[in-house]
């Protein structure tokens, strides 16, 4: 309940369902581009538009509101409570890819090796298949041929350490704000968002270094495969958090938030520190192990 005495009920909006019209859209364009139709990228170019269009005035709707005061605990409990389950889903994304990998390192390089019921497979299937990894042209059939696997002590920690110092420095932000600090704030929130687009464009650069140098891309065999799913998809959640730190920065700037009020501060702030410790993941079974 409300302070009130009711609970908020959402005035008619039209974003849901120009929301649908734009994802439908953008969904049939991909779907016609992946089965060799040109126009599918027109398609999908006109979806994803209104998908941003609708992001664009669905936020701004919801900053006016609150800027206006029209939301109170009981909404603020019910953002939370989205944000959380959000997140949630998003750990069950990753989850997925995580498993994926972790099967194969477990279970199918092992059988497809000799070990255990295995050995009838590699002694007629794949004779001479080893049980290394990661892959590099010596699975069944020498998927995705010859190529370099990405080492751990480049690229990839240097952006570790880049994540990591940006977490600091949105906490210090964060500290900033609950303390009235705006000068603090504003700075720590522009160097998170500078680490987060130097993140970006040093993965560009691991990508083009994989891509020339080393022969390594979708297609090299599951190495290539989970490499680009899990490093790719991470790469998106960085973009989309940078973004949002902007817009963050923005309404630090005019002055939106307070001490007592600045949940969508919180929320960018939980996303950002997930995608952290995503990538830490990333870093130990990806690069490392």
């Amino acid at each position: 309940m409300s302070e009130s005495g009711s609970y908020y009920i959402p005035h008619g909006s039209k974003w849901p369902i120009i929301a649908t019209i734009g994802v439908c859209t953008a969904m049939v364009g991909g779907s016609s581009l992946l089965n060799g139709n040109d126009i599918g990228k027109y398609i999908l170019y006109v979806g994803l538009a209104i998908v941003v269009y609708m992001m664009v005035g669905w936020f701004s709707t919801v900053v006016s509101e609150g800027e206006e005061g029209l939301y109170d605990s009981q909404v603020d409990a019910s953002f939370r409570w989205g944000m959380i389950w959000f997140i949630f889903s998003e750990v069950m994304f990753f989850a997925a890819f995580f498993g994926a990998l972790f099967y194969v390192r477990t279970y199918s390089l092992p059988w497809l090796g000799g070990e255990g019921a295995g050995l009838v497979t590699n002694t007629f299937l794949w004779p001479g298949y080893e049980n290394v990894w990661p892959l590099t042209a010596n699975g069944p059939g020498e998927v995705g041929g010859q190529f370099k696997t990405m080492g751990a002590w480049g690229l990839p920690a240097l952006n570790t350490a880049i994540l990591l110092t940006s977490g600091v420095t949105l906490t210090w932000a964060h500290h900033a704000l609950k303390e009235m600090k705006r000068i603090q704030l504003i700075a720590g929130l522009s160097l998170t968002v500078a680490l987060g687009i130097i993140f970006m464009y040093f993965q560009a650069m691991e990508y083009g270094h994989a891509f020339n140098d080393l022969n390594l891309n979708m297609g090299s065999g599951i190495y290539g495969s989970t490499f680009f799913m899990l490093t790719g998809f991470h790469g998106f959640h960085v973009t989309i958090g940078t973004i949002m730190l902007m817009v963050i920065l923005g309404r630090s700037i005019y002055g939106h938030f307070n001490p007592n009020n600045h949940f969508a501060f919180e929320a960018v702030a939980w996303y950002w520190h997930f995608v952290d410790v995503v990538w830490l993941g990333l870093f130990i079974f990806v690069y490392w192990i």
